[in-house]
């Protein structure tokens, strides 16, 4: 199964939406045959690894990390190809989170006589394709709040300077990530700010991200950068907006090749829920949120956080009115603070990386 996990993770970052789907077909107890998913249309990691082994399948064992389809869809239904190649047992790692479809390809491979075992390595299983799950369960990207910060936990100092917090080592991990996303989100501030590219130039043989600018006023320019990018690069942008925004102003930025989204606003704000259900709609399964302090802070109140990544620095502001990485509101006890579970610690540089998914206090797990 450990097998199965690494080559459905070379598919990251370009599976969507589909899941990353790794598998090994073995008899006695040798490796015959393995694949993975490589993008949405081709065939499934099942697939391919029956097609390595070929008439040798018969009697063996297929390792997956997720339970096989059976369903049509591009691609015609796994469960079937599997009955076909004659297999002995069928291991999976998790089922099906679709709760439409859970456990029906396994109850149809047991019907067919094949032993099927779950719950292998269950959760590296479902750590892998934790982004798939939510989208599937709650209709919206999964969400990764990522973040450069000082040692005292700011972002910028107080005049929105942030060049540069993180060092060399922290920024190419980032454009990693974004090469591994459907989509990357700021706000108009950062837009405004920095005027940045948001791809991820420093990835050999990298996918750009969707570029996705929350903008309610349509206060980006048709000469920035990310709008120049739509020419040359394979990637959109996208700009979400309030619906009473400027209809000229969407003219110019549609002029120009980005899509403009219109959802409602609360406060001036775009209201984060409906702009992820938008987002949803068009098949992004998961997104990196770049934005500053306040846009953050709209995502962390709205309970659609699901992850965070923190890049911290060797460094302190020691300035109480330098921007904070999140200005969600109020905390008055640490009783408040919203805790990090399945924490990685890593270095990337002189930069230390700390990643884990959000446990909401009410018990939600994201």
């Amino acid at each position: 199964m450990r097998q199965a996990l690494r080559l459905a993770a070379r598919g990251r970052g370009r599976t969507s939406p589909n899941p990353m789907v790794g598998a090994v077909v073995v008899k006695r107890g040798r490796v015959i045959g393995e694949g993975f998913h490589r993008c949405a249309g081709t065939p499934h990691a099942e697939i391919n690894a029956l097609a390595a082994a070929g008439a040798r399948a018969a009697g063996a064992d297929l390792y997956v990390n997720l339970e096989p389809c059976d369903h049509h869809g591009r691609t015609p239904p796994c469960t079937e190809a599997l009955i076909a190649a004659g297999l002995r047992r069928v291991v999976v790692g998790i089922v099906d989170p679709n709760p439409l479809v859970n456990g029906v390809g396994l109850a149809k491979l047991r019907r067919a006589g094949i032993e099927v075992v779950t719950g292998v390595l269950a959760d590296d299983c479902a750590r892998l394709n934790e982004a798939f799950s939510l989208f599937i369960q709650r209709r919206r990207p999964h969400i990764t709040l990522k973040s450069a910060i000082t040692l005292d936990g700011r972002v910028a100092a107080r005049s929105g300077h942030a060049r540069w917090v993180s060092g060399p080592g922290a920024r190419k991990a980032s454009h990693k990530l974004r090469n591994e996303l459907d989509a990357i989100i700021v706000g108009s501030g950062t837009a405004l700010a920095d005027d940045p590219q948001l791809d991820c130039r420093e990835v050999r043989g990298g996918r750009d991200p969707i570029r996705v600018v929350f903008d309610s006023q349509l206060a980006l320019s048709p000469e920035a950068r990310m709008v120049a990018l739509v020419e040359r690069s394979s990637a959109p942008t996208w700009v979400i907006c309030g619906k009473r925004a400027s209809a000229a102003k969407a003219r110019a930025l549609e002029s120009k090749g980005v899509r403009v989204f219109r959802v409602g606003t609360e406060r001036g704000h775009v209201r984060v829920a409906q702009a992820l259900t938008a987002l949803a709609a068009e098949g992004v399964v998961s997104a990196l949120l770049e934005g500053g302090p306040t846009l953050s802070g709209a995502f962390w109140r709205a309970r659609c956080v699901d992850r965070v990544i923190a890049f911290v620095a060797p460094k302190l502001l020691a300035d109480p009115q330098a921007l904070p990485m999140i200005a969600a509101g109020p905390a008055e006890t640490m009783a408040d603070a919203v805790a990090l579970e399945d924490v990685s610690v890593g270095r990337r540089g002189a930069d230390i990386m700390i990643s884990g998914r959000v446990a909401w206090n009410d018990g939600e797990r994201t």
